[in-house]
């Protein structure tokens, strides 16, 4: 039988009772501090009025409604809010979205939950009532550059008349990390809100409005938004994102985002395809799945689900610092029903980690043409001893093994990769190792950061951040130079050969031309022309933005 949830009067009720209860022991209050001077008899009779004060049937008695079942999606009712209190009205919202694509993903989520409470949409920070910034806490940079900003929402709320205020929110990672700092220093923020809270946001900017600050960073284990149909801001963009998973149970000792998004819970399949769907309606060419650990998605919405008793299958050399999980639909199943709802669009996923590449996803990313074939296989050290000391419990001779059956099965299949240099212990050594890793494989691109220590995580509290700034910064410039030897040689490769090309929109260095992307994810500059509409055809017509071109490089 199919459990049921229940409705929030009983509660709303217990707090009316509550609210009568605290005017009657206020009353008894007062009669208690008139008693003290008077005669015993009068101090017998309060003791008996406390005496005989009100018991718990009194703050139930209120609350004799019976609990009734309420259908999936029915909102809580806030008892101190009505419903005017919570509607945007014509109040106007305006989001800046720093750091990954997750958060770009959690701005339309936002957003969606938003304008159907009636708030609009911004185009700018100066036509806003609210400005919501959401942030990265992956880096000290990414967090300085939200200060920063901060700072300058402050000077902006000074300026703006007590008729039309300003409010200021933090979303997201940041928000989880520093809420006390941001609401006890930061004086300009009026609310914050993690990323399991953005369905509190209408509730959140309500109480805003009466002066105070509202905070809600409350991580959930099983909140993946999945009924929240999000609302593209770049509506002119043939791509988009799509999220399948939340939060992380990987605990690498360097990372912050199994403290600040939770743990590991998947979106039901159903609400995933239903997305994908529409957005093909929409004309959308290219979806990219996302996840903080995208391929190990597991879906464990359905009961049959979760009587498979498989285990998952890691790759080969690879382990976790967490038992085998087992049951659930898993990413290859996810992936091949994605990219069967339609042909003509091409399916990427960010970001995976290396243990979850299963043969089963490596030969569906092989046979599915509109599935890209294109790795983020991150590698955060060519040193086996730094990997033990970021627990990311392989070697660097079963990543290099990996990388190699990758392309055995993948032949044409493009690399790209994270480094971070500088971890704590960091030797020489360990150094070379990473730049001959990264010579050995030669990345398509690759994403390189300076070690930046993170409270909260293991290596924080295990391990001392003793590699001097001068030396991250010298060791990362070796690393870039070393990344980008290997990405020239590899799109010198590419010279002669004919790429089918999604075309993003104009050129941001040159209005002349324009830009997209090729099956590996590499950007390709093509001019701005006109050109036949089949290979041979004598009818040309301009390039449009959404199109596929076959471009020779």
């Amino acid at each position: 039988e199919k459990s049921k949830m229940y409705s929030t009067c009983f509660r709303t009720n217990l707090l009316a009772s509550l609210r009568q209860c605290r005017s009657k022991l206020k009353i008894l209050q007062g009669h208690l501090r008139t008693s003290c001077d008077v005669s015993d008899k009068t101090s017998t009779n309060s003791s008996s009025k406390l005496k005989n004060g009100p018991s718990l049937q009194d703050f139930l008695k209120s609350s004799t409604g019976e609990l009734r079942p309420v259908e999936f999606g029915e909102q809580d009712t806030v008892p101190y809010l009505n419903q005017d209190d919570v509607w945007g009205g014509s109040r106007k919202v305006y989001f800046e979205t720093y750091g990954c694509q997750m958060n770009v993903s959690d701005t339309e989520i936002a957003w969606s939950v938003l304008k159907d409470s009636g708030y609009q949409r911004a185009e700018s920070v100066h036509d806003a009532d609210v400005v919501l910034a959401v942030t990265c806490a992956i880096r000290e940079n990414a967090e300085q550059k939200i200060w920063t900003r901060l700072q300058q929402f402050r000077a902006m709320k000074s300026r703006r008349t007590r008729d039309r205020p300003l409010k200021v929110g933090v979303l997201g990672c940041m928000a989880e990390r520093l809420k006390k700092d941001l609401l006890e220093k930061e004086k300009s923020v009026d609310l914050i809100a993690g990323p399991d809270a953005y369905r509190d946001l209408p509730r959140l900017l309500a109480v805003t409005q009466s002066g105070q600050q509202a905070a809600n960073v409350m991580l959930s284990l099983d909140e993946t938004y999945a009924d929240v149909m999000p609302v593209r801001m770049n509506t002119g963009s043939p791509t988009a994102f799509v999220s399948i998973m939340r939060g992380c149970d990987n605990m690498c000792s360097y990372c912050i985002v199994p403290f600040t998004r939770g743990r590991e819970r998947s979106r039901p399949i159903h609400s995933i395809l239903e997305e994908v769907r529409a957005l093909s309606g929409q004309g959308i060419k290219e979806v990219t799945l996302l996840g903080q650990n995208v391929n190990s998605y597991r879906d464990m919405s359905e009961q049959t689900h979760q009587l498979a008793d498989s285990p998952t299958n890691l790759s080969a050399g690879f382990g976790t610092i967490y038992r085998k999980k087992k049951g659930g639909l898993r990413f290859s199943a996810l992936l091949d029903r994605v990219s069967q709802v339609d042909a003509e669009m091409r399916i990427r996923f960010v970001s995976p980690h290396p243990k979850d590449f299963p043969d089963e996803v490596l030969q569906l990313i092989r046979d599915r043409p509109n599935i890209c074939s294109q790795l983020h296989l991150p590698a955060q050290s060519g040193s086996t001893q730094v990997l033990q000391r970021m627990r990311r419990n392989h070697t660097r001779e079963a990543y290099l093994e990996l990388v190699q059956h990758v392309r055995d099965v993948i032949p044409d299949v493009a690399l790209s990769s994270d480094f971070i240099v500088g971890f704590c212990g960091e030797t020489e050594d360990d150094h070379n190792q990473t730049l001959s890793l990264a010579r050995q494989v030669r990345y398509d691109y690759a994403y390189l950061f300076a070690y930046s220590m993170r409270k909260k995580t293991h290596a924080y509290h295990k391990h001392a951040d003793d590699v001097p700034a001068d030396v991250k910064q010298r060791r990362l410039a070796e690393l870039i130079d070393v990344c980008r030897q290997g990405m020239a040689e590899a799109n010198a490769e590419k010279v002669g050969q004919v790429h089918l090309v999604l075309v993003e929109g104009v050129s941001k260095k040159s209005p002349s031309d324009l830009a997209g992307r090729n099956d590996g994810n590499t950007k390709v500059i093509i001019p701005n022309m006109d050109i036949p509409g089949e290979v041979g055809g004598q009818k040309c017509s301009p390039i449009k933005t959404g199109d596929y071109v076959a471009v020779k490089i």
